[in-house]
């Protein structure tokens, strides 16, 4: 079973920088996506993943995240990476990892094991 860990998340002032970690563990046999979700406390969770990863490195972004945020992979530690730049008080949410079969996906629905979150809280 796909097991997964984040951490990283911290309270930041608006144009600040983090990097958020999540170690993943109990990989299956076959390709694979990693992705990046967030959710806003209240509201309901942003249905798709703000970034993306495949097993050959293959990176998806979405649109409000483009050009600040950076997805990237620790092959050997088998640890996945959000490296967010310009951060504003929009980007405030709980972020999760997840884990999905097949080739790069940004569809929630596509992710079937998800870490516990970790919160990141951008101030003006």
């Amino acid at each position: 079973q796909v097991q997964l860990a984040e951490s990283g998340g911290d309270s930041v002032q608006s144009g600040g920088s983090l990097k958020l970690s999540c170690v993943v563990s109990g990989l299956p046999f076959g390709d694979y996506c990693l992705g990046w979700f967030r959710q806003v406390p209240g509201v309901e969770r942003e249905l798709g993943a703000i970034a993306g990863i495949s097993d050959i490195g293959t990176t998806s972004y979405a649109d409000s995240v483009k050009g600040r945020f950076t997805i990237s992979k620790d092959y050997a530690k088998n640890t996945l990476f959000l490296q967010m730049n310009s951060l504003t008080p929009e980007d405030s949410a709980m972020y999760y990892c997840a884990h999905a079969m097949g080739p790069v996906t940004t569809r929630h629905v596509d992710y079937g094991y998800w870490g516990q979150g970790t919160q990141v809280t951008v101030s003006s």
